[in-house]
């Protein structure tokens, strides 16, 4: 994978700058298409400023919006999958990201609130495509270990996003993981 210096991130909304994730205090308790939209916003301002793992973090949390799957904002910015394969793949390598793997799988098995279920199987669908990016990142193989779980198979996440998410989140979750969003 060559790491490329890129600008804004297509998949996003346009930027502004004045944005950060302190910013989405102004939906207040809100969590449909404003909150969302102002999510993507955020993700995409601090990508520009040079800070890939928090605009991650963002998309994370576009991605507990309360949304059926028929909102017009969706026509516009589908649920971020690529906009997240392609911050993983766009950003410098001097820029820090972590480990994105890790990352989702403590995210998909801590999940609380509302949609829980749904919000991890998500997570767990951004944890495959970070496997495909970073595959020599390591899983939490402690937690693994203590907590007795067990890694899903694409499959079986494939399954959970067609049968929790929205129509067709499943399609495209799984068409993030065929390419490189720059092939």
């Amino acid at each position: 994978m060559s790491i490329q210096k890129c600008g804004p991130c297509p998949y996003l909304p346009e930027n502004d700058p004045t944005l950060s994730a302190v910013s989405m205090r102004r939906v207040g308790s809100d969590r449909g298409e404003a909150f969302f939209l102002l999510a993507l916003q955020c993700a995409q301002a601090l990508w520009m400023k040079g800070l890939p793992a928090q605009s991650l973090l963002l998309m994370n949390r576009a991605f507990s919006a309360d949304l059926n799957g028929d909102e017009s904002i969706l026509i516009d910015y589908p649920l971020p999958y690529r906009a997240m394969r392609w911050v993983m793949e766009a950003r410098r390598a001097d820029q820090f990201i972590g480990n994105p793997r890790r990352h989702f799988q403590h995210l998909a098995t801590r999940m609380s609130g509302p949609r829980r279920e749904l919000r991890s199987w998500r997570a767990w669908g951004c944890w495959a495509i970070a496997r495909e990016v970073f595959p020599t990142d390591p899983a939490d193989l402690k937690q693994l270990e203590e907590e007795g779980m067990v890694e899903p198979e694409r499959e079986e996440i494939r399954c959970r996003l067609a049968d929790l998410g929205h129509p067709g989140e499943a399609k495209e979750w799984e068409g993030c993981l065929r390419f490189s969003v720059f092939e």
